[in-house]
């Protein structure tokens, strides 16, 4: 069944491609193009298609994966065929023979039509599944939190396609399982249940001590047509919730790692750089006002400069408006600003009440020093001071400072005088670090911008 369904899948995918182009042709020329070396630049994308779609992944089962991820690596895909494509072109000394508007027509619509035939079919299946149709039944051995989570995020993700059906609870005598699902602590019953149900899947929900148990289950259906996977609970090591990464062809769980993927901080820094160039061209006439009443009312350097740790602890210069009378402070030691505080200018007080000071940070942004949304860095001072006393500190450095953060849209902002406050601001750090999302990114600057204006902790 898995063979007629890629074999349907590569169809549809050269159907497209041909399709497409001769589409972006009758867009591009008013009829459908038959030249000679057309034809054969779709024929390569075409063969290219079927021979690397396979590598990126595209024709796996996407039972209960990410669909984003899905588009994404459908995608990428298909820029590499098409960049290979023009390659074997240009090669061949014959791309001047191609229409780039047509090209570009042609990428975009096959390309969109690729993704969209998947989303559909998916959509398709969702409802199937949530129909009671095209279901895999999985049994599950684990105990516990782990076990009762687990169980959970399968009664929710209906259109997965994943129904649970049974469980062994690998630890009675500690702790019962609170589930509707029926649970057995006999391991003969629960093999023969599985067996004769046609259980699809044996899921083993254990922590990495339980490797006896894991054997004995690995060897008891080694014989059967039963999927075998391991779901280790790793909560009580992982400082993050824990994914897989790929290390050298072998699959290595993340335990004290960066939470952020790769792909996911692609995303991030394509956002910052278009981010932080429209709100430079957008807010360019307030900077010329700021800087010009900055110089105005006192003597001085418009911008102040400071030493920041920004990823993986590198040290960056981070720039800010100027918002206090030139003085001299002792060797290695840091005073905050305070409320009254006589150093800070008239302009200055309006400046960091609102936040304005910060707007030179999208030039960070635009260097890659920093990130729009992420963790705020400290002094230098201040980074030796808490990585001490504060647990957790040092993983805010995995990922670039950010101009605004989830901490300080909930309060954390202005000056640390206590540790508890400190120890609030990287516990938020932390939870936007395990939480992140695209979407938590545009929460935090829409609440920056409403909030940012009339907060009480700037000064």
């Amino acid at each position: 069944m898995r063979d007629f369904e890629g074999l349907l899948a590569r169809l549809f995918d050269v159907c497209v491609i041909v399709g497409g182009a001769a589409v972006a042709s009758q867009i591009r020329f008013e009829y459908i193009e038959a030249h000679t070396w057309s034809v054969a630049f779709v024929a390569f994308a075409a063969a290219f298609s079927l021979a690397l779609f396979p590598g990126f992944g595209v024709y796996q089962s996407w039972r209960g994966r990410s669909k984003l991820q899905l588009a994404c690596q459908v995608s990428l895909g298909w820029l590499v065929v098409q960049g290979c494509a023009l390659v074997l072109m240009f090669s061949l000394h014959r791309l001047d023979y191609v229409s780039r508007l047509w090209f570009a027509y042609w990428t975009a619509m096959s390309g969109g039509l690729m993704i969209a035939g998947r989303l559909i079919t998916h959509a398709i299946l969702a409802h199937m599944r949530n129909a009671g149709m095209n279901l895999h039944q999985v049994a599950i051995v684990g105990s516990g939190r782990h076990c009762d989570s687990l169980i959970r995020k399968i009664e929710r993700a209906q259109d997965s396609g994943f129904r649970a059906s049974a469980v062994f609870n690998a630890t009675p005598e500690k702790m019962r399982l609170n589930t509707r699902v029926p649970v057995y602590e006999d391991f003969e019953g629960f093999v023969n249940y599985v067996r004769r149900n046609n259980v699809h899947e044996v899921w083993l929900a254990l922590p990495l001590s339980q490797e006896r148990m894991l054997l004995r289950f690995v060897n008891e259906f080694r014989d059967d047509l039963v999927n075998v996977r391991f779901i280790p609970d790793v909560r009580s090591l992982a400082l993050f919730e824990s994914g897989v990464t790929d290390l050298l062809g072998q699959p290595a769980i993340n335990l004290v790692a960066s939470p952020l993927s790769p792909s996911a901080l692609l995303q991030k820094e394509v956002f910052d750089r278009v981010f932080a160039l429209a709100a430079l061209v957008a807010v360019a006439p307030l900077l010329i006002g700021i800087a010009l009443a900055i110089k105005l009312t006192s003597r001085g350097p418009v911008l102040f400069t400071q030493r920041r740790k920004g990823a993986d602890g590198r040290v960056f210069t981070i720039y800010k408006f100027r918002s206090m009378r030139l003085h001299t402070e002792q060797a290695g030691v840091l005073q905050q600003a305070t409320r009254g505080d006589p150093r800070v200018t008239r302009v200055g007080a309006f400046l960091r009440r609102t936040s304005l000071d910060e707007l030179p940070q999208f030039f960070n942004v635009l260097r890659g020093d920093m990130s729009v949304v992420g963790p705020r860095p400290h002094a230098l001072e201040h980074d030796d001071l808490y990585q001490k006393v504060v647990s957790g500190y040092i993983h805010r450095y995995r990922i670039k400072p950010g101009i605004t953060g989830w901490a300080q849209v909930n309060g954390f902002r202005g000056e640390t005088d206590r540790i508890e406050k400190m120890e609030g601001r990287v516990a938020h750090d932390l939870y936007y670090l395990g939480n992140w999302s695209f979407g938590l990114d545009m929460k935090i600057i829409a609440a920056t911008i409403f909030k940012g204006l009339r907060h009480t902790n700037a000064y």
